[in-house]
């Protein structure tokens, strides 16, 4: 959420950024609102005032008679109240964040590579995507998971389900020696929390699977846990940012996203995640993105798997991030007639400003003992849907076995699988 202040001041460049983001909210109507919930609040004090004054003196048959059209007056205008300050709510909460000034202006296509790690290496036989080596090698059950809860639901088998094992120790063990605290979260959230990270837990265009009779969720991702942990509170931040990596189960509905790549494990409804956040002083998150940008790409690097860094274009940022990295993996799945694969998306990482923090309420104390809104930030480490799926097209051998990569050996015991 951005500060209303600072929307009635740069009006001008909060429409810009909007359309830019492709983003769709009428400010005009919102800095209207604006002034109707500030002026029904400022009637309210001087009636409020007056009653007050009046119930110090010794009431006159008139006094008590103008309190009577006093008090109804109250009840007009908290009635009022309610309903613009319904209005002005909802419209508030739809304005985006801010957008790095260095971030690429435009639409999904339109992103910056700011990093490649190298071509990838040229397979002398036909590669083959993961559902097909999973399914020789009998690693996963598409059909069983469809028959038992439905399309796009799976089985893990055999040492598919160690190699996912090793994959989350190897990520842990990353990315906790660089001070982050290990956690495991609920995978319910309160639909509160998830509005205040930014994810709409009700209505149409929802990617989020609600609990019916409650005010409870399946969270997407344990950035919704972990950004909702702090809510409410004063942090002291005095020794540093507060880093976690915590491990979570997470559920997408995945609404309108099949005209995009879904083959196999790509786009699913359930898998486990790591997840990198931060809350930290405002000075300091540009330098923390960078950081988890860095782990995200030790963690890759050290499994010896082609990749690229892409600075993600404004229209495709979602509403919360002001800047936000993917680091995006070789793929045999996205090959065609003229190349064995390309680039897909494995992890994300976001500059969230204040953004998460206005609306969770989550304040640091500054030097001169005020307070102020943290900055929060977020990064995938590992997941056990898509990185399963680039060690197994990476690794894939003629004769359809897989290699285990060197670095995750010591997790798992094997060097093969299948």
């Amino acid at each position: 959420m951005i500060d209303i202040k600072f929307i009635r001041e740069n009006e001008k460049l909060i429409n810009e950024n909007c359309k830019n983001r492709n983003v769709n909210v009428d400010i005009g109507l919102l800095l209207e609102k604006d002034i109707q919930r500030r002026t029904i609040i400022a009637s309210l004090e001087g009636l409020r005032a007056k009653r007050n004054t009046a119930s110090k003196t010794k009431p006159t048959p008139e006094t008590i008679e103008e309190m009577k059209k006093v008090g109804e007056e109250i009840k007009t205008q908290e009635q009022k109240l309610i309903s613009t300050e319904k209005e002005y709510t909802e419209l508030l909460m739809m304005v985006p964040n801010l957008t790095h000034p260095e971030s690429p202006i435009g639409g999904e296509k339109d992103y910056k590579v700011i990093y490649n790690s190298g071509k990838p290496e040229v397979f002398k036989f036909t590669p083959k995507n993961h559902e097909q080596l999973m399914i020789e090698n009998d690693l996963i059950d598409f059909e069983r998971g469809a028959k038992v809860t439905g399309t796009k639901f799976y089985f893990y088998k055999n040492d598919i389900v160690r190699l996912n094992q090793a994959l989350i120790n190897y990520g842990i063990d990353v990315v906790t020696k660089h001070g982050y605290m290990v956690m495991e979260t609920p995978d319910l959230a309160k639909d509160e929390i998830l509005s205040g990270i930014g994810f709409n837990p009700r209505g149409k265009e929802t990617q989020v699977y609600s609990i019916e009779n409650s005010d409870l969720s399946l969270i997407g991702t344990a950035e919704i846990t972990i950004g909702g942990y702090h809510a409410n509170e004063i942090l002291d931040l005095s020794s540093g940012p507060k880093k976690y990596v915590a491990l979570s189960h997470c559920f997408r509905t995945e609404a309108g996203a099949y005209g995009k790549t879904s083959k196999g494990l790509y786009r699913v409804h359930q898998f486990t995640k790591l997840e990198m956040f931060v809350f930290c002083k405002p000075e300091d998150s540009e330098k923390y993105h960078q950081e988890i940008v860095s782990i995200e790409k030790e963690i890759i690097q050290g499994l010896k798997i082609p990749f690229r860094v892409i600075d993600i274009a404004s229209g495709d940022l979602g509403g919360p991030a002001y800047r936000k990295f993917d680091i995006e993996a070789w793929m045999t799945m996205n090959g065609d007639k003229d190349s064995q694969g390309n680039y897909g998306e494995v992890t994300s990482c976001s500059n969230c400003t204040d953004y998460q923090a206005r609306r969770l309420n989550i304040r640091y104390r500054t030097d001169d003992k005020n307070t102020n809104f943290v900055h929060t930030l977020n990064g995938t480490a590992v997941n056990t849907s898509r990185w399963p799926l680039i060690v197994v097209e990476n690794y894939q051998q003629k004769d359809g076995t897989i290699k285990v990569p060197k670095i995750l050996q010591k997790y798992i015991g094997i060097k093969k699988i299948g």
